[in-house]
């Protein structure tokens, strides 16, 4: 016991203090929140860049009368024909635009929208959008239904999800979050398990190869030093994770107070869409308040997801890395291990693929829950399973599997490994995998 002790602690301490290891975990937090940021200042940057200035020749003369300025659109209306205005406008800036409305407009529902080069997106939307709400009013019109009329008509119906509890009592929820949460560490555990597991394979193949494996196991046996590898490594994935949730909470509290302000940043996407900001009415971004966003993330129970991402990732490194380690003894060079790896990743990869669409649209059905039980693919599928709501039993049943899978697997594991540690120059098959099992020690 004292041996695999001292090659977990080898392990762990070689990995924890390489550059590369604090690099990582400090990095990739800040990596992914400085994208995240990015992507709201370039949104808000965006906003205000998309500006257009368009010019309206109206043959109706009656449609521009009804166009309205926004904060994405300014609409000149000049009274000139659309050669003249074409010819005035040539040398302009490349925002200057021109909104051509036909006689027939009301008839064909068609505009002509010229520019110096290909249009904005959202500026096309909203000129669209105005121009349908003008040949709505019209058609309103023509079969004499006042605006009054049309407001009382008008419905927005609010779906409030509540998830029903234990003794009659209701909790709210919400299955966008759920989804989310799921995809995010089903991407999570798959990266994970392939990251660390190969990293076993990896170090027992460059042992193996520069032939320092015979000096080791000389004062170890082979059982100890693959189970010494194996948690010293998954220790420092553990470890990795609990700093990366210590980093990212700081950071986003820093960030999140400090860079951007919701009300700025909601304010440009509602004027972009748009919506009026009304002083009196509560702040919304996506028809959602953020108290309402608040109290959804409130509602989801992330002690839960913590302590079983841990149990189950770390039970799914060590059944998949006592598999890597096989297969790392088996070979001479990583390129020989492609054979072995895809079949032994195969339930990994099936439950990752399931897990974006099978799982989260049905997350209590039969697959979803006989996946959470097999110990090859419950460290996704129950993990994919648990933001929606698992019953207890179901996790404490799927947590057992997962503890015997790994028994049984490292047995098997143990066996090939001690023998193929120390085979060089032959090239393995799953035939001689069988016959290393089968040998007595």
């Amino acid at each position: 016991m004292n041996k695999i002790k001292l090659i977990i602690q080898r392990e762990y301490l070689t990995r924890v203090r390489k550059k590369s290891f604090l690099l990582t975990t400090f990095l990739v937090p800040l990596f992914f929140i400085g994208m995240y940021v990015g992507v709201i200042l370039l949104t808000k940057k965006s906003f205000d860049e998309t500006h257009a200035y368009v010019y309206i020749v109206d043959e109706t003369q009656e449609v521009m009368e009804k166009l309205n300025s926004s904060k994405n659109v300014t609409y000149i209306k000049e009274n000139l024909d659309l050669t003249t205005q074409i010819n005035s406008r040539a040398k302009e800036d490349d925002k200057m635009s021109i909104l051509h409305i036909p006689k027939d407009f009301y008839a064909t529902e068609k505009v002509d929208f010229l520019s110096h080069e290909k249009p904005s997106l959202s500026i096309e939307a909203e000129i669209k959008d105005t121009l349908n709400s003008i040949i709505k009013d019209k058609k309103y019109e023509t079969y004499g239904i006042t605006k009054d009329v049309r407001r009382s008509i008008k419905s927005n119906v609010s779906i409030q999800s509540k998830e029903i509890k234990d003794g009659g009592t209701t909790e709210e929820s919400n299955t966008e979050v759920a989804m989310a949460i799921s995809l995010a560490l089903s991407i999570l555990v798959y990266i994970s398990l392939f990251l660390y597991g190969s990293q076993v394979m990896r170090g027992i193949i460059e042992e193996k190869s520069s032939r320092i494996i015979e000096v080791i196991i000389s004062s170890v046996k082979p059982f100890q030093l693959m189970m010494g590898k194996i948690v010293g490594i998954g220790l420092v994935g553990l470890t990795q994770f609990a700093l990366w949730i210590i980093v990212s909470i700081f950071l986003i509290t820093v960030v999140g107070s400090s860079l951007v302000s919701q009300e700025e940043f909601t304010s440009h996407v509602m004027e972009s869409q748009g919506q009026k900001m009304n002083a009196s009415e509560p702040m919304s971004f996506n028809g959602e308040t953020f108290s309402e966003v608040f109290q959804l993330l409130q509602s989801v129970n992330f002690t839960e997801i913590i302590v079983c991402f841990f149990i189950f990732f770390l039970g799914g490194y060590l059944i998949y890395s006592a598999l890597f380690a096989a297969v790392g003894s088996a070979v001479d060079s990583e390129t020989e291990a492609s054979q072995f790896t895809m079949p032994i990743t195969m339930p990994l990869l099936l439950t990752y693929a399931l897990s974006f669409g099978v799982l989260i649209n049905n997350p209590h059905g039969a697959v979803a829950t006989w996946l959470s039980f097999i110990p090859f693919t419950s460290p996704i599928a129950m993990l994919v399973r648990i933001p929606f709501g698992v019953p207890t039993w179901q996790i404490v049943v799927s947590a057992l599997l997962l503890i015997i899978g790994f028994i049984v697997t490292t047995w098997i594991a143990a066996r090939i490994y001690r023998v193929g540690i120390l085979m060089y120059g032959k090239k393995a098959s799953y035939k001689e995998l069988i016959k290393w099992f089968k040998y007595k020690s």
